[in-house]
């Protein structure tokens, strides 16, 4: 059975030590988030589930960061990849503005 730090070798990646869970991140990311499970909830559907998760630490490179505000994410800047339906996308160019982004983002705390 291969380590962990072999698959991080094979894939070409740099394992980076995680602050707050046991799996080991990858350096390359440049927004990386731990967390643990704080419930599960069952859904009506058989076989459904939620998974609430808890938020322990955030890991975000400077250079994904909006200038000025040392906790936010530029959304021009960051790049992330979604796997959707076992095929991998990336983010296209914005389609028009949004009304939540007018208001203070420190409001949310």
């Amino acid at each position: 059975m291969s380590t962990w730090a072999d698959k991080h070798a094979h894939a070409g990646l740099t394992a980076y030590g995680s602050d707050t869970v046991l799996p080991t991140s990858v350096a390359e990311c440049p927004v990386h988030i731990e967390g643990t499970v704080s419930a599960i909830h069952e859904l009506e559907e058989p076989k459904l589930l939620a998974v609430e998760v808890a938020v322990t630490a955030v890991r975000v490179m400077p250079d994904v960061r909006l200038e000025g505000h040392p906790n936010r994410i530029d959304p021009d800047r960051w790049r992330p990849l979604v796997m959707s339906f076992l095929q991998f996308y990336g983010l296209g160019e914005r389609v028009h503005p949004s009304r939540l982004a007018s208001i203070d983002e420190e409001l949310y705390r």
